[in-house]
């Protein structure tokens, strides 16, 4: 709040910090825009962040005080990317041939996303963000792991199985990790894509109309 005052900042932003063993905070950055992961601070305190963002360019102020602000329970938030992790997480740009998203208490989507869809070449690989709620820390990572399977993408490669490995770790289920997670179990990327049998059942399908001409 200091440095906003000292340069005079009236928007929406975010501060990012980092946090020790110890509890201590260290300041990284300040983003002067509301960051991606702004649906999870929205989760677990009920406020749309995007939408006093539009108030202050509006001219109106605040609708909430700091005292005002409670949190409750614990949110997760996963970015869909079009990407391989096989292949050291590069881009899967494409045509998506079937989108289902997930649904339920506790679950959010964001995404622009559709069948038939084409993603672009050009852009940030990102396609949807997936942001699930709960009371408990198991709650929220059973609930992300239901939404996760729950959640359709054909047509290109997205990073959906490999979150559904993090989420099967023993440490973070135990909540048991930090940011050099990922950098630490290069393991993770070591799943076997599995095809839904629905899908399987649709080529044989196809197949078999090709062979019989119909």
């Amino acid at each position: 709040m200091k440095a906003c005052h000292a340069v005079g900042y009236e928007n929406a932003g975010t501060v990012e910090f980092l946090l020790d063993q110890s509890g201590d905070f260290y300041f990284m950055e300040m983003n002067t825009r509301v960051q991606v992961e702004h649906t999870v601070t929205e989760a677990i305190t009920g406020i749309d962040i995007v939408q006093e963002q539009i108030r202050i360019a509006d001219g109106l102020s605040l609708q909430y005080k700091q005292a005002d602000v409670q949190f409750r329970g614990f949110a997760m938030e996963f970015r869909i990317n079009a990407e391989d992790p096989k292949n050291g997480f590069l881009p899967s740009f494409g045509k998506i041939t079937r989108y289902y998203a997930p649904g339920g208490p506790g679950v959010r989507i964001d995404a622009a996303m559709y069948s038939g869809y084409v993603i672009p070449p050009y852009f940030d690989s990102m396609c949807a963000k997936l942001t699930v709620w709960a009371l408990t820390w198991e709650g929220v990572v059973e609930r992300g792991r239901r939404a996760l399977s729950d959640m359709v993408v054909y047509g290109v490669k997205t990073t959906i199985p490999y979150y559904q490995e993090i989420l099967q770790h023993p440490d973070f289920r135990n909540a048991d990790f930090n940011t050099s997670f990922v950098e630490s179990h290069p393991e993770l990327v070591d799943y076997i894509t599995k095809v839904p049998p629905e899908l399987r059942a649709a080529v044989i399908a196809a197949a078999i109309a090709a062979h019989e001409g119909i």
